[in-house]
């Protein structure tokens, strides 16, 4: 069942940034940055927009996700343990060397995950032979892919994004996830990516583009909308996101890409994205209490 409610949609995007800062509070490291700035993303396309059912991870006519950057696979985590491909338990698990829920998500061990990925730039190549098996096959479903900006800097992007034009692939929607900012600066600064440089690159390599503001549900529940009903040409929703959102000392701040989060810090990050939701506070402090006590 698909939740149209943006006020319900933003409450599991904060449990989702919850849950992410969690996994990298006990994994002792990760990527926050990246993970807190798509999880309004991650929610309106899982909750929202998304064809999928956790009691079959595996159907055929199933849309398909990719998760491009791979970094932020806590994020990913945490949006599959809201929908129930996994438990929340095993979020505790996050980056331990015998979990399965690993720096960089594994589609061989993960319910839910439709590829594995990692190495950034590979994941628009992988949608589109998905797209396009789709459209052979008569499928009918929809692939969406979730990139970085930062990652746009990879050349492979850009023979993808050819790719896509090429066959019309019009069941490909792809997702930059623009909060401006990569592992040591600002993404401008590392190879002169600006953010209207991105929208015209994208028209350019003759997508419909979407400027949004990736944190603005509504907004994002249209660039979807929108997106499956443009035919002919593949889809790219810029969104517009601030890295570290919902956390106060990590928005916009570079430190914050991928670093590991001390005791005060974890405290300070939960009663930050859930202050107005006492009982989920009290179930993560039960649940630091549990892992405590083993």
């Amino acid at each position: 069942m698909k939740i149209t409610q943006a006020a319900a949609l933003e409450r599991i995007a904060s449990r989702i940034r919850m849950d992410i800062v969690q996994e990298v509070y006990y994994g002792k490291s990760g990527h926050l940055g990246g993970a807190l700035s798509c999880a309004d993303i991650l929610s309106v396309l899982y909750f929202n927009e998304m064809n999928i059912n956790p009691n079959e991870p595996h159907a055929l006519n199933r849309d398909r996700f990719v998760l491009s950057k791979g970094h932020a696979s806590a994020a990913l985590y945490a949006t599959l343990a809201e929908k129930g491909f996994i438990t929340k338990d095993e979020l505790l698990t996050f980056r331990n060397i015998e979990s399965n829920l690993q720096g960089h998500p594994d589609m061989n061990k993960v319910p839910g995950v439709d590829m594995t990925s990692g190495s950034l730039g590979q994941g628009l190549s992988v949608a589109n032979g998905m797209a396009l098996a789709s459209k052979m096959d008569q499928l009918g479903n929809r692939v969406y892919c979730l990139v970085g900006d930062g990652e746009l800097e990879e050349g492979q992007i850009w023979e993808a994004a050819m790719t896509a034009a090429h066959y019309e692939l019009d069941n490909l929607c792809v997702i930059v996830d623009c909060n401006k900012l990569q592992l040591t600066a600002p993404t401008k600064d590392v190879k002169g990516l600006n953010f209207e440089d991105i929208e015209q690159k994208f028209i350019t390599f003759g997508f419909n583009t979407i400027v949004i503001d990736g944190h603005n549900i509504e907004s994002i529940m249209k660039a979807f909308s929108v997106a499956e009903e443009t035919k002919g040409k593949p889809t790219c929703i810029i969104a517009k996101t601030i890295k570290g959102k919902g956390v106060s000392f990590m928005e916009n701040n570079v430190e914050w890409h991928g670093k590991a989060i001390n005791d005060e810090e974890y405290g300070k990050a939960i009663s930050e994205l859930a202050p107005d939701h006492d009982s989920e506070v009290e179930f993560q402090n039960k649940i630091k209490e549990n892992l405590s006590n083993k």
